[in-house]
């Protein structure tokens, strides 16, 4: 009944999707990379089956493209990727279907990290095909994983107590005895508690940063998780997150000066990091600290300075009171002003 009830989600909330045209060329042209996802999606091009480890391969070098924050590449990436997974798992049996099942899992986790940073509606489709394929692969890791960027969604819609509810029941069924599981579950637990914090629950929220803080105190970090590391730092960055979401941004200024984002191993997640404190200093009304963290940002990932919701945050800093000098010129080269 669960995975019924997920699919009418997914089918419902994509069916703006099925009605756009994009093309992994459109992706270039319109400047979103994941304009090629939508219709990737429900019409994935004509693909062969290959050797397992040449699609595993594959698939590494698309996630290590996310990790980079290079979203113009794996916008291309992605469509060839899914319909080859998908070919290969289709022609497999046994063990081999299992594996390539895990591997299909985690293209659709990509597909579902790239569509919610455009705030795609794709994300509810590649989500939902996630967790589908990663039940398939009878393992709890490439589950958990799923299970986490469906939740995204969920919340992204509004429905942030579903993914409360869903996620601390995944987080349930992993061992948190075993080294991967224990850190799977403990990035849903920090997914879970971001999501209670934008429905306003504090108490939620911050029982399970504690609860998640206390995992990656038990266990050694882990690296190699797939989109998101299980350590301190991760912690901490959801902590500020989340006390952003619940309008208390100067809760977060201590777990600000003591987080070393330097030693944080992506890009991606260091960018992150600095989008959580340049939103914090932007509700606590520092035009020149936002803008600062701003720059951060665009450091360490280009592209992810140009995404929707750091264009927004840009321009409503533009606007505001405060006069930030060179904010006007980044505001242009990053998309957020008409050059």
């Amino acid at each position: 009944m669960r995975r019924r009830k997920l699919l009418t989600g997914a089918i419902a909330a994509g069916a703006t999707a099925v009605v756009g045209s994009g093309t992994a060329s459109a992706a270039t042209s319109s400047g979103d990379p994941a304009a090629g996802l939508e219709d990737a999606l429900f019409r994935l091009p004509a693909a062969e089956p290959v050797a397992l480890p040449l699609l595993t391969a594959r698939t590494a070098r698309a996630r290590k493209a996310f990790r980079a924050a290079h979203y113009a590449d794996l916008g291309r990436t992605l469509p060839g990727l899914l319909a080859t997974a998908a070919a290969t798992r289709n022609a497999a049996t046994g063990h081999a279907r299992q594996q390539a099942s895990a591997v299909l899992a985690r293209g659709y986790v990509l597909t579902a990290e790239l569509a919610s940073k455009q705030h795609s509606d794709a994300a509810w489709v590649a989500a939902d095909r996630a967790l589908s394929a990663a039940r398939d692969s009878g393992s709890p890791v490439p589950v958990g994983e799923a299970s986490r960027v469906l939740a995204i969604t969920m919340r992204r819609s509004g429905s942030w107590s579903s993914a409360v509810h869903f996620l601390t029941r995944e987080a349930a069924e992993l061992d948190a005895a075993e080294q991967r599981p224990a850190a799977v579950r403990t990035t849903l637990l920090l997914t879970a508690a971001y999501s209670a914090a934008t429905g306003g629950n504090r108490s939620t929220a911050l029982a399970l940063l504690d609860e998640a803080e206390e995992g990656v105190e038990r266990l050694p970090d882990v690296p190699g998780l797939f989109t998101v590391e299980a350590t301190r730092a991760q912690v901490d960055v959801y902590r500020i997150g989340a006390l952003n979401a619940l309008g208390t941004p100067d809760e977060g200024l201590r777990v600000a000066a003591g987080l070393n984002i330097g030693y944080m191993v992506t890009p991606e997640r260091r960018a992150r990091a600095w989008t959580d404190i340049a939103r914090m200093h932007h509700a606590l009304g520092d035009g020149t600290q936002t803008f600062a963290a701003l720059r951060r940002v665009e450091q360490e990932a280009p592209q992810e300075v140009r995404r929707p919701a750091l264009r927004a945050l840009t321009s409503d800093l533009l606007y505001g009171p405060a006069r930030v000098r060179g904010l006007r010129e980044f505001a242009v080269r990053t998309g957020a002003l008409p050059a």
